[in-house]
């Protein structure tokens, strides 16, 4: 799944495409995009004519593009899901669509159209209202560190408080956002933690480190386009990032850790994995239920 640097990156695309542009058109083929909006494909396609998109948003993970009628204050977001492998590409009205193209929407002004391309079709687009500039329906995820009122000793402090393995407390989407499987692994190698240690036993500075090596690391990870392993994750123009070439800890089983030499191990992690150090981030004797 796309995490904060991926989905930051199309973000950035999107904004430079979409603020102030009116809809003129909206397709959306089949109900599997639709799927998070009960009244259906049709109706999210002519509920999304004439809508002007004001701009490209995101917390944590979740991208969404608000919607205004003409000049008022959106009231309205089209919550976009990229899922395993959805796309938001920019494209020139009438040149050819990929496949798995399911969603497309052109503009009064003639220009590029915006298409969602799906592989693996576990994306899609829905409608939320807006209060305070944020769509309902994501109201309870949690800030993310580069969130301008991210507070991140309030954050320390509810980790302090949490008797689950760090590396689980740190992909609970309601603490802290943005951060998934790729970026928790090379954060707590960075920060020579084992992500089975309880949150509870270690103190707050060490929480502030480890946090502020998940920032850093999702920096880099933005600075080099995001992580892609396939052609899959790509910004609005079709290009992958490259910060899987940079990777110390996640999917580099078997081969030496960049610290100290040791064979990084791989380890199972609720239905996922988890790739550590055995010297750096020894592995605590009781193992979190």
């Amino acid at each position: 799944m796309p995490e904060l640097p991926e989905v930051e990156v199309v973000r950035r695309g999107l904004a430079g495409h979409v603020a102030g542009r009116t809809v003129a058109d909206a397709e959306i083929r089949g109900h599997r995009v639709a799927r998070r909006h009960v009244a259906g494909p049709q109706d999210l396609a002519d509920r999304l004519r004439g809508r002007v998109l004001t701009g490209a948003h995101r917390r944590g993970k979740y991208l969404w593009l608000a919607l205004a009628d003409r000049e008022a204050v959106p009231d309205e977001a089209l919550i976009v899901h990229l899922g395993m492998s959805g796309q938001m590409l920019v494209a020139g009205p009438g040149t050819p669509e990929p496949k798995h193209t399911h969603a497309r929407l052109a503009f009064t002004d003639g220009g590029d159209e915006l298409r969602f391309v799906d592989q693996r079709t576990f994306g899609g687009f829905a409608l939320a209202d807006l209060v305070d500039g944020v769509p309902t329906s994501i109201a309870h995820i949690a800030l993310d560190p580069f969130d301008p009122d991210y507070d991140r000793s309030a954050v320390i402090a509810d980790i302090k408080r949490r008797r689950s393995g760090i590396k689980r407390v740190l992909l609970n989407q309601t603490v802290v956002s943005g951060i998934g499987n790729i970026y928790a692994d090379e954060a707590l190698w960075r920060a020579g933690i084992h992500g089975e240690r309880l949150a509870s036993s270690l103190t707050g500075p060490v929480i502030g480190r480890l946090l502020d090596h998940a920032k850093d690391v999702m920096s880099d990870a933005l600075e080099q386009g995001g992580t892609s392993f396939d052609a899959l994750y790509v910004n609005v123009n079709g290009a992958s990032g490259y910060f899987d070439r940079s990777l110390s800890a996640y999917g580099q089983e078997g081969r030496p850790c960049p610290r100290c030499g040791t064979t990084m191990r791989r380890e199972q992690f609720m239905n996922r994995s988890s790739t550590s150090c055995p010297r750096c981030q020894v592995r605590p004797r009781r193992i979190p239920g």
